[in-house]
């Protein structure tokens, strides 16, 4: 006890003398605490959220090939890479700028002058920066496993340069950036992203696994599909584990401070991912006769996607039911794309689109403030299925107009040979593995 009593007085005279010294130059307040509290907070959920993209690059490198394993840690890294840039330089100003209902039109170059004094609350323009632009290479990068395999690195560099700069910044001004979807008379939550992030790059990878066309050999001549097993079912499994982990820096960084908050919505984020693991496992063992290692996987991922919207607006409870069905509905998604001629290597469009819409709309029967089962009427239901309708469109016409013209102009997809042989060699020169595993790279 006599311990902790000199503690409290060696620290009290510290900050006294600290405050005293000229080179404070501001006063010690509650206030000010907090807002240096709130802004280290944020830019700690940003490094989680960076983070992230190791996650997203080892579950597409480990459902995939060994001879493209390189090629996708490129592109993993050129979504980073460029979407900072892109996002800085144009997506930002898009998103948060001063504009109209529709999208910003100030504030090029993260120019601080456009943009509205207190729009941040206590964050300041970079560390605000810092955490959207984590947000904005997670929708680009979403799209990269739908498209593996078969793609040309220079037109996945444009696409996703143009989506991070302009697509997703403009789903994002409609409702973070107080638009037309914030302005509804109820206005649609999603407080974290299940659509506005996801769902974007979700329909992107649709769009992209469409007019690309399915890989070589997936499909026999009736149209059945075949599997193509991923080369490191470990890789895939790991790269889940740490987008768990980063998805506690995507929902309780949402809340944008250092507040109570924070640990509740860790604790949904956390029910959810954990039963849609549970759940999906269970429906492909029932479904299959065997528990599948990577369907669990993704069971994961959707039951986090799917609570992304919500996460701060349901019970424990209704973490548990969104995560459970998102779990479910995984599987059934995955399995339906595939019958239908849709190549997803890594099921991006089940676990980002499919689970990211139902989520969204889950809302609005579980907000314990405004969702239907807890007396809250219609409107807020409506408004979720308004946003769901309004992104989907958007994001699909728009996405896929962009691989349409990159397909007419300097083109989509790589060659048969160098599709047969692997993309690393023929995009970048060199392998991803040396010799002792080339036998993986076969198929």
């Amino acid at each position: 006890m006599r311990r902790r009593v000199l503690s409290v007085a060696a620290t009290t005279a510290l900050l006294t003398l600290v405050s005293a010294s000229p080179a404070w130059a501001q006063e010690i307040t509650a206030e000010s605490v907090q807002a240096t509290l709130d802004n280290i907070w944020i830019v700690t959920a940003a490094i989680l959220v960076i983070l992230m993209q190791a996650g997203f690059a080892l579950v597409e490198a480990g459902l995939t090939r060994a001879k493209n394993v390189a090629n996708i840690m490129m592109k993993n890294l050129m979504d980073f890479s460029a979407g900072v840039l892109a996002f800085g330089a144009i997506g930002f100003a898009i998103a948060f700028g001063a504009g109209n209902a529709f999208f910003g039109t100030n504030g090029w170059f993260l120019d601080p002058g456009h943009f509205t004094e207190g729009t941040f609350g206590n964050l300041s323009l970079a560390t605000f920066f810092l955490f959207q632009v984590a947000f904005a290479a997670t929708a680009a990068t979403i799209v990269s496993g739908a498209m593996a395999e078969r793609t040309r690195f220079k037109s996945y560099f444009v696409y996703s340069f143009v989506i991070t700069a302009i697509i997703y910044p403009v789903v994002v001004h409609w409702l973070w950036g107080g638009g037309w979807l914030a302005q509804l008379s109820t206005p649609m939550i999603d407080f974290a992203g299940s659509t506005i992030v996801h769902g974007v790059g979700g329909w992107a990878a649709l769009m992209g696994a469409l007019v690309l066309g399915p890989r070589i050999g997936k499909y026999d001549a009736d149209g059945k599909p075949r599997a193509i097993p991923g080369h490191s079912i470990p890789f895939a499994i790991v790269g889940v584990f740490i987008l768990f982990i980063g998805w506690f820096g995507f929902n309780p960084g949402s809340q944008l401070a250092a507040d109570a908050a924070v640990p509740r919505i860790a604790v949904t984020t956390l029910i959810a991912g954990a039963a849609g693991g549970v759940l999906a496992t269970i429906t492909i063992w029932l479904k299959t006769g065997v528990p599948d290692v990577a369907m669990a996987g993704n069971g994961v991922l959707g039951g986090l996607v799917g609570i992304t919207a919500g996460t701060a607006n349901v019970s424990n409870w209704g973490a548990l039911v969104i995560g459970a069905l998102a779990g479910i509905i995984v599987v059934y998604s995955v399995i339906f794309f595939d019958r239908r001629g849709i190549d997803d290597p890594v099921g991006a469009v089940s676990v980002h689109g499919v689970c990211g819409a139902f989520g969204t709309l889950m809302v609005g029967l579980l907000a314990t403030d405004t969702g239907l089962f807890y007396g809250g009427g219609w409107a807020q239901l409506g408004s979720q299925i308004i946003g769901v309708v309004a992104v989907f469109v958007f994001v699909t016409v728009t996405s896929g107009a962009l691989f349409y013209a990159i397909k007419a102009t300097i083109g989509l997809r790589v060659p048969p040979e160098e599709e047969i042989e692997g993309l690393d060699v023929a995009e970048h020169g060199s392998p991803g593995y040396g010799p002792d595993v080339s036998a993986l790279s076969a198929g």
